[in-house]
């Protein structure tokens, strides 16, 4: 018996009651997701990663967005989008298996037409979750399901997936390359003897050693793209340097594949596929050069594949754009596909504080408390929904947040008014789209490539929520 979930709303009825709104018709606050920004990232990144001939593996746990298919135009949901339709291998990374049940029909869809269809757990296996995890993998069939590793106890539960699934799990050994979250150093990878067990594990059936697992997240500091793609070299050299330090427990002549990854590093391999990258920009020779090391070469003597892993890419947030991985990114307006919309419910223009502010019906949460490296605020708002002086460079942000309300200020502390007015409806921009994302049970939907929608609900996303 299933464990009971929190209901999951009906979509029709969302439907109806939103689908043909104006933004500032909307019950506020209120999480909108433009489809066309969407679009654009998933199929650059797509397309990126094609140029380079590595894998990509999509992280859905930023959206949690249902895969099934609809017939309302003109949207396609989101892990849908990122999976692309082209490529005959399907790998995912979901953090909760709750994710997993969600993007079943998607992934059945992927198996019947031939896809290569791979789900990766994206934590350390938790042994509560070993038989849950398999009656999920049951879905799909042998070869579906993955696993991190970073503990020899953690292995008595791939034993018992074997054992309840049928099949064996895919290992990927997490490897610490710097970040300190999970996962073991590059020279201790045999821990407890855990690469020679889970040899041994290989040879009775019961696991698949896959390669190794890195999600460095260091590029969240950066704020160019030279820093960014130095950060995803980085990356890949620790797990290289993981496998010629333990080339000895590994089986001679093996296909390993070495998985990187963090939005910000991996995105910033854009840089190297874009036309103005031709002329060979020496700010990307360096994870040029790493990645042939992986993808043309065999480090210690191992065939080897690379892997870029990634998730927020696809909506992108204030954190994304501040890192400038891709500096020739536009206005947040147009990049940022995820935006809270709030209204304004008092405005202090007139010397009630020190600077200008204004108050805002929304607050941690409905935006979260994530802090962003490049400034102080809780959040940006957009530059489209208010009217600057001419001249006027500095920001509009959230500048102090509590439970159910903030309050905005400029970022520069400047005197000059809050354009802003009591009952008006603005777009705030959060710094970080996955925690954002997780207050809602639902996405309202725009398409900004087209006048008519910019503005007004095209569809409703419903979303996972809960574990």
């Amino acid at each position: 018996m299933a464990a009971p979930q929190r209901p999951t709303p009906d979509v029709e009825e969302l439907r109806r009651f939103y689908v043909g709104k104006l933004i500032t018709e909307l019950p506020m606050p209120a999480a909108v997701l433009d489809v066309s920004s969407l679009k654009r990232h998933c199929k650059t990144m797509l397309d990126a990663v094609d140029s380079l001939g590595v894998g990509f593996r999509a992280h859905v746990k930023t959206h949690k967005v249902n895969a099934a298919s609809h017939t309302t135009p003109p949207t396609i949901e989101a892990a849908r989008l990122q999976i692309g339709e082209t490529s005959k291998d399907v790998n995912i990374v979901v953090s909760t298996l709750l994710e997993f049940e969600h993007v079943l029909p998607l992934l059945e869809e992927c198996r019947d037409k031939g896809r290569n269809v791979n789900v990766l757990y994206g934590i350390p296996l938790p042994p509560s979750r070993a038989a849950a995890l398999a009656a999920l993998g049951q879905r799909i069939g042998p070869g579906s399901v993955s696993v991190m590793i970073d503990h020899a106890s953690q292995l008595a539960a791939v034993e018992r997936f074997h054992a309840l699934a049928g099949f064996s799990a895919g290992i990927y050994v997490k490897v610490d390359t710097g970040y300190h979250r999970a996962g073991l150093p590059p020279a201790g990878l045999n821990k407890n003897s855990l690469l020679d067990t889970i040899a041994q594990l290989e040879a009775e059936g019961k696991a698949s050693l896959i390669g190794l697992y890195s999600h460095s997240s260091l590029s969240y500091h950066d704020s160019t793209a030279k820093q960014a793609m130095d950060n995803l070299a980085d990356e890949i050299k620790g797990c290289v340097e993981a496998l010629q330090n333990n080339a000895m427990h590994f089986k001679a002549g093996k296909q390993l594949t070495i998985s990187v990854g963090a939005s910000p590093q991996v995105a910033s391999i854009e840089n190297l596929t874009r036309p103005a990258a031709a002329a060979g920009s020496p700010d990307g020779d360096n994870l040029r050069q790493t990645i042939q090391q992986v993808t043309q070469n065999t480090p210690a003597g191992f065939r080897t594949k690379l892997e870029l892993h990634a998730g927020v890419y696809s909506l992108l947030d204030i954190q994304q754009m501040s890192t400038q991985a891709r500096g020739f990114l536009g206005a947040i307006d147009d990049e940022v596909a995820i935006s809270v919309v709030a209204e304004v419910v008092s405005v202090y223009n007139n010397g009630e504080r020190e600077t200008p502010e204004a108050l805002v019906a929304v607050g941690t949460l409905g935006l979260g408390r994530e802090p962003c490296a490049a400034y102080s605020g809780w959040g940006v708002i957009g530059p489209k929904s208010y009217s600057a002086e001419p001249g006027n460079k500095t920001r509009l942000i959230v500048k102090r947040i509590s439970q159910e309300h903030s309050i905005l200020a400029w970022e520069s502390d400047s005197q000059k008014p809050i354009p802003l007015e009591v009952g008006q409806s603005i777009r705030i921009y959060p710094n970080h789209a996955c925690v954002t994302g997780a207050m809602y049970g639902w996405y309202l939907v725009v398409d900004s490539s087209k006048k008519e929608t910019a503005e007004r609900i095209v569809d409703v996303w419903v979303r996972v929520s809960g574990w």
